[in-house]
């Protein structure tokens, strides 16, 4: 009976192994060498290398056997780069914003707790300490603290508010080697349709990217203070809880707003963001690091209830009461009189503001909201049915 451990002349399978595979390995290494000795090359397709950008000249390398390389983005076509990019660049500067409030335990209880409130985001805006936020974030906080996405910790206290805008400045004791701030770019010149992107801390998830666009301008919402800010950007990169005081980035990675709010059923993303433009923060935050509060421009005018004008059949701000020696009363405007028989006589009427139109009280507020107490601006008014004009010096408001 033949012996099923050898082969069929007689050669033991132990032997016929060795020698099959030292004939494969033979083969492998004079035709095949290993593929560390050719170019990696990164390629879609039949298509040309892949070209990498500058912009994304730092990211790492993958390596591969033999001591060759490949870069961890090849691949990736030039938004994917860019995004990653500015990602890696912005990130270091943006941090979470925790709220902590003081409660008093029990119904009669003495002992006082302090316990979270809320949760936001806010970025670095320079290297002495300053971080921007919300100020709906730090609302009647009695503690704030400010994580860095290292996990290093700092106590915050509060520099300035500007209710009005929604925005606070904070400020810590870090090294300057963990500030870096923000790059700050302009939102005067923004297009809908251009590609933003949002990092923040939503739901507690940190340093949280997302991608979107410009979606409108010039929207406005309502504050806390229930006073309108006005020239919001809308974009539909998502925004949630947690979100609010992170930076609204372009392209670039320049900073072209401070997301605030989100217009949804929920109180979860919906597809519609705002954030408060750039150019409101650069001009507001200065004044709130230096005085603690922003100083307004206002004309010395105490301005009729909206509904009442309009009961009145008037189109425009109504000007009630005209303060002495303001700017108003120098320009030789005027408010409501009373006739000698005891009628009232309607004053005079706003209904531009260095050419902006004037329907309401709040576009009064949004039109001086442009311009600083020292500046002249030109006042368009009715006096009767008579359009006059005025140049009026703005002061600061009280």
């Amino acid at each position: 009976m033949r012996d099923n451990r050898q082969g069929n002349g007689g050669i033991p399978w132990a032997t016929f192994g060795l020698l099959a595979a030292f004939l494969w390995l033979l083969w492998t290494t004079l035709v095949h060498p290993p593929c560390a000795s050719r170019p990696a090359r990164a390629e879609t397709g039949k298509s040309a290398p892949i070209a990498v950008s500058p912009a994304a000249s730092n990211a790492p390398a993958i390596s591969l056997p033999g001591g060759a390389s490949v870069r961890a983005d090849a691949g990736l076509d030039a938004s994917e780069r860019n995004a990653i990019t500015i990602y890696r660049e912005a990130s270091p500067s943006v941090v979470s914003v925790a709220n902590r409030t003081l409660v008093r335990g029990g119904l009669f209880g003495f002992e006082v707790y302090e316990v979270p409130q809320g949760s936001g985001s806010g970025f670095v805006w320079n290297r002495k300490g300053h971080i921007i936020s919300n100020y709906h974030v730090i609302h009647q906080a009695s503690a704030i603290t400010v994580t860095f996405p290292d996990g290093s910790t700092y106590d915050a206290r509060v520099t300035g508010v500007d209710p009005y805008h929604d925005l606070a400045v904070l400020w810590i004791d870090a090294p300057p080697e963990k500030l870096v701030p923000v790059r700050v770019g302009t939102s005067r010149d923004l297009q809908v349709g251009q590609t933003v992107l949002a990092i923040g801390n939503p739901f507690g998830l940190d340093t949280t990217l997302t991608v979107g666009i410009v979606s409108a301008l010039g929207r406005t919402i309502v504050s806390m203070t229930e006073r309108r800010i006005q020239d919001v950007i809308q974009t539909d990169a998502a925004i949630n809880p947690g979100n609010s005081g992170g930076p609204l980035l372009n392209s670039r990675g320049e900073l072209i707003g401070v997301n605030t709010a989100i217009l949804s059923p929920s109180g979860a993303y919906a597809g519609i963001g705002f954030a408060v433009p750039a150019d409101t923060l650069t001009r507001v935050a200065p004044q709130l690091i230096e005085r603690g509060r922003v100083s307004r421009a206002g004309l010395g005018v105490q301005l009729l209830p909206d509904h009442v004008t309009r009961r009145a059949g008037i189109q425009g701000a109504a000007i009630l009461e005209v303060y002495p020696d303001g700017p108003a009363a120098q320009a030789g405007m005027q408010g409501v009189a009373q006739t000698h028989d005891g009628r009232l006589v309607l004053g005079d009427v706003i209904v531009r503001i260095a050419g902006q139109a004037v329907v309401s009280m709040e576009d009064v507020n949004a039109a001086l909201d442009r311009h600083q107490p020292g500046e002249t601006v030109t006042i368009t008014y009715l006096r009767g049915h008579a359009e006059h004009q005025a140049n009026v010096r703005l002061r600061e408001a009280e």
